[in-house]
């Protein structure tokens, strides 16, 4: 019997990822999935066993075992530790079949440098003859000099980029198995939720800030001062409340460790709360009652964009400026790129034109985003060709 494997999927805590599980396994609720986790014990805490059999992605290893051997002698001899890195997952992978669906819902895990796991990892998944699946994807223009990880992209069934560079990309590397689909957590539907008290339901300004957003930039502190000043300039400038909402929350790269910091700063004043964490759909709730969304997380601002909240992101990868391309034309004024920050005020200089131009946003995502949910959806239809 055919099986339906989710997989690459860090763990919900991550609410991005866990829009990503959630999405897809609402477009495939008819068929029985097994979502293979990195933190499992996080993905019951959210509920996510009620869409899918949630297990461990990774398993203990013996280091008497030939394939440990085999992986430290590569590890000392070719400083190559992903092979090591891969150990834990071969348990899981002897589970899979000829004829077995495998989805990977990681949309950007061959943009960081341990690309290289992720190719050993699915090269060991299509020799089981599985059929291969890389859904909504975004991908670096430099991982293309690499030519193992273009025969890589070539080896996949079927791949779905979520936005237009990407597709770009993968068509002019010759990679012929390809679609464009929007990311499918622009179909997550969002749960109404209970408002704090200082949160002015439409006249609140959302803030999100990544940890990963600020290991980019370029001066010390000068993003953490570009957020202290737009947040100073909406409390004293305007009428509108802020509401700082953290999307992740892993260990060593949670927002709300540089969230918190911010509200502490801004706490006498009876305009700014911070969002506790709650799943992803909560999450898109308070998003969705906000006037503004200022966001660095990618999943953070599809929840506002779907929601039609006029959107500024604080971006550093092709996925941002790629989704913000395709619903606008232009990324222009839409993504301001980390590398760009290097003065104090440049966050807030781009919010006031997001202010002045609030009307013609809203229109515009009022008229666009019904069609680019459902083309979100589309993806399905597609995948189905291969069951």
């Amino acid at each position: 019997m055919r099986k339906i494997f989710l997989y690459n999927h860090g763990g919900s805590e991550n609410h991005g990822c866990e829009a990503l599980v959630r999405t897809v396994c609402e477009l495939f609720k008819e068929e029985d999935i097994i979502l293979y986790s990195e933190m499992p014990q996080q993905d019951l805490h959210y509920g996510i066993q009620q869409f899918a059999d949630v297990k461990s992605a990774k398993n203990a290893y013996s280091k008497l075992s030939p394939s440990f051997i085999k992986a430290y002698y590569s590890l000392k001899k070719k400083n190559d530790y992903f092979s090591i890195d891969i150990l834990p997952y071969r348990k899981t992978i002897k589970e899979f079949r000829t004829g077995d669906i495998e989805i990977s819902v990681g949309g950007d895990i061959y943009c960081y440098d341990d690309y290289p796991k992720y190719i050993q990892l699915h090269q060991m998944i299509f020799q089981r003859g599985c059929k291969t699946i890389l859904l909504g994807c975004s991908l670096n223009e430099k991982l293309f000099n690499d030519p193992k990880f273009v025969e890589d992209m070539k080896s996949y069934d079927y791949i779905s980029a979520r936005e237009s560079l990407t597709y770009e990309l993968l068509k002019k590397a010759g990679i012929e198995s390809i679609g464009l689909s929007p990311d499918s957590a622009f179909t997550l539907p969002k749960e109404e939720v209970q408002l704090p008290s200082n949160f002015i339901e439409n006249n609140t300004v959302g803030i999100n800030v990544s940890p990963l957003v600020m290991e980019r930039e370029q001066e010390d502190n000068v993003l953490l001062d570009n957020y202290r000043n737009l947040i100073a300039y909406i409390l004293n400038k305007t009428d509108y409340a802020v509401a700082l909402i953290p999307h992740v929350i892993w260990e060593g790269n949670d927002d709300r460790s540089i969230l918190n910091k911010l509200y502490d700063e801004f706490k006498k004043s009876e305009r700014i709360a911070v969002i506790q964490d709650c799943n992803c759909m909560q999450l898109k709730g308070y998003i969705a009652k906000c006037r503004f969304f200022v966001g660095a997380r990618t999943h953070a601002t599809i929840a506002a964009y779907s929601t039609e909240v006029p959107t500024l992101v604080v971006g550093y990868s092709i996925k941002s400026r790629g989704i913000a391309k395709d619903i606008f034309g232009s990324e222009e004024n839409y993504v301001i790129p980390i590398e760009q920050i290097k003065e104090e005020n440049k966050l807030t200089q781009a919010f006031i034109w997001l202010q002045g131009n609030e009307n013609h946003i809203k229109e515009h995502l009022k008229k666009r985003m019904p069609q680019y949910i459902k083309d979100a959806e589309k993806v399905k239809e597609k995948i189905k060709e291969f069951f």
